[in-house]
């Protein structure tokens, strides 16, 4: 910029012309010289008659000068400095590179270096607009060609626009037909369900292939178990099979009911013999009715109670007797089921995480077998009462049947497509029932290993926690992850009773002896107990805050409820009061069981430990 803008040059012309003579301007310019030799110059240092002077020499600098343009490519420069050789503005970047190859000024060609650059400080410069649009025509044109960019815009965005319109009319197309398609099949699938529903079980279900007399029934070729997941269907035989064993324990329960009526009489007769004189002979024949009917004691299903049965002031007494570490891997610890033989009840069967199943002699101390087979740990085992056979699941879908004698795996039944989380055997010691997380329950022959059926709620769509038949084998119950209790009945596959009531998932399930009452734990710290001819809970046995509730069982006389998880409790039916509780266990309880007429109980738990109660 002019450093002298209040100058006008036609002023400055007529003044300095008249005012000074050559000499006198050769004079300043040869102190001008010098002066801006000095590193420190500053162009207030410029006498003003030079400066003038200089102006008036060169018009057109000024006027390039005023309107900021730099001397080398007439543009406004972003970075101007100005040169005191010559005193005009250039742009740094550029006049740098010209002293760099030339070392002077490019507009008197005097010697000039970059030091001698004097930074101009201005705001930031606004450049001209361009050439073409500094007239109107080129303005005019410019606004056309814009018009004419956004009218081609327009119209691409118009054909894309109506392309659109034509997938999403296709696409809605697809739709409806699509939702016609379903709707028929639902129709279809529906009227399907309809027809099976009133089907009879024996109609329409295919018979189980008879095996061949060379292939053995317990394994495969080479000592390999055989592998069975077809289902086959419960055939006529199989349903007639299931109702004899159903009226067989009918009929029993109606005689010992008999039975206990006729024995309370004798009772009441004995109970007047103090009061009122009798003969010798009808003292003799009463006590002999007495002492016959006193050998077994009903209960009101109709199962007897011996009269062996330890009694509730002497059950309170029980103390731990006995403990065993060793029977499963220290490397991953914990037993996480646990059964008795019903025939025998000092053979304890039980399963660990370390994927074994162990078959324990209580009375010997010592291990019978060790059981392997199973890729993932064991959750489920059952010990059957006649035979030498026990039974297995896991987590890895497979339900294995052991032969205790030989200590090998005879068959493995893949029921499942995910973990097998419940077993029960039914009452004939034929069929096992299963519960996974697949939602399906399934029902096998445990001679043949062939699933006979696999049913599901499609409607509630939830995975089992646990399974246990009824002491009858007709009907049996289901546990869920969604805290329901279901009741299903075995021949016609159907579900007959839902209970709800536990605010968590279902974790253990146990039918009473006499069945009438089923106990239920849950999650929720709690078990309910549900009378199954009013289907209702009667009882609600609140636990500790954060209680676990991991096992559920009555002893064989339906007297005594035994629950295992944060640690042991037993409870006298009909009271449900407490009796007992045990804390011997480090860690969560999995398993408790009770003896013959309850001579002892048993527990199994995390700690890898089992332990044994009596007086």
């Amino acid at each position: 910029m002019f450093p002298f803008p209040s100058l006008a040059p036609q002023t400055a012309s007529t003044h300095l012309k008249t005012a000074f003579s050559s000499r006198s301007r050769k004079r300043e310019t040869r102190r001008a010289k010098q002066k801006t030799t000095s590193p420190h110059f500053h162009w207030t240092q410029i006498p003003w008659r030079l400066a003038a002077s200089t102006l008036l020499k060169n018009s057109t600098s000024y006027r390039a000068q005023r309107r900021g343009v730099n001397g080398v490519s007439n543009e406004v420069p972003e970075h101007p400095c100005v040169s005191p050789v010559s005193n005009q503005v250039f742009e740094r970047r550029l006049i740098e590179k010209f002293i760099a190859e030339n070392g002077v000024d490019p507009m008197n060609s005097q010697p000039l270096s970059e030091e001698q650059l004097i930074d101009i400080k201005v705001s930031h410069p606004i450049r001209p607009k361009a050439p073409s649009s500094t007239s109107i025509p080129a303005i005019l044109k410019a606004l056309q060609d814009e018009w004419d960019a956004v009218m081609l815009h327009s119209f691409t965005l118009r054909q894309q626009l109506q392309t659109t319109r034509q997938e999403l009319s296709h696409a809605l197309y697809q739709h409806d037909a699509a939702c016609r398609v379903i709707a028929r099949l639902t129709k279809e699938v529906t009227a399907a369900r309809e027809a099976l529903a009133t089907l009879k079980p024996q109609a329409g279900l295919l018979a189980p292939q008879a095996m061949p007399a060379s292939q053995p029934a317990a394994g495969g070729s080479g000592g390999e178990p055989m592998e069975v997941s077809v289902q086959v269907g419960m055939t006529p035989e199989i349903i007639q099979k299931l109702q004899d064993k159903a009226t067989v324990l009918t009929t029993e329960r109606k005689k010992v009911r008999l039975s206990f009526k006729k024995m309370s009489v004798v009772r009441c007769r004995l109970a007047e013999m103090d009061d009122k004189p009798l003969n010798l002979f009808n003292k003799l024949i009463l006590s002999l009715m007495f002492a016959h009917s006193s050998l077994s004691l009903p209960n009101q299903r109709g199962k007897t109670v011996p009269e062996e049965l330890v009694r509730a002031e002497d059950l309170s007494k029980y103390r731990q007797v006995a403990s065993h570490a060793g029977l499963h891997s220290a490397s991953v610890p914990g037993i996480l089921c646990m059964d008795l033989c019903p025939s025998d009840t000092n053979k304890v069967l039980t399963g660990g995480a370390d994927k074994n199943v162990v078959v324990f002699d209580k009375k010997e101390e010592q291990i019978i077998a060790t059981l392997k087979g199973h890729t993932k740990k064991v959750t489920s085992v059952i010990y059957h009462p006649s035979q030498s056979v026990v039974f297995s699941a896991s987590p890895d879908s497979t339900i294995r049947v052991w032969s205790v004698t030989g200590g090998n795996c005879i068959q493995v039944v893949r029921a499942h497509e995910a973990s097998v989380t419940g077993l029960s055997l039914h009452a004939t010691g034929d069929y096992l029932l299963s519960s996974s997380e697949d939602q399906y329950w399934a029902f096998s022959d445990i001679q043949t290993g062939q699933v006979l059926t696999k049913v599901t709620d499609e409607a509630a769509g939830v995975a089992l926690t646990c399974a246990q038949f009824h002491p009858d084998g007709l009907i049996f119950g289901t546990g869920t992850s969604d805290s329901q209790i279901k009741i299903w009945d075995l021949k016609e596959r159907t579900n007959v009773a839902n209970f709800p009531g536990h605010s968590g998932p279902v974790t253990s399930i146990a039918f009473s002896e006499n069945g009438y009452y089923l106990a239920t734990g849950a999650q929720d710290s709690s078990v309910k107990l549900w009378d199954l001819r009013k289907l209702k809970n009667f009882k609600t046995i609140a636990l500790d805050n954060n209680y676990e509730v991991k096992s559920l069982v009555f002893d064989q006389s339906g007297t005594y409820l035994a629950v295992g998880g944060s640690d042991i409790r037993v409870y006298i039916c009909k009271q449900w009061s407490e009796v007992l509780n045990f804390s011997d266990h480090s860690g969560l309880v999995t398993g408790v069981a009770f003896g013959d007429n309850a001579q002892f109980l048993s527990s199994a738990g995390m700690d890898r430990s089992l332990k044994f109660y009596s007086l």
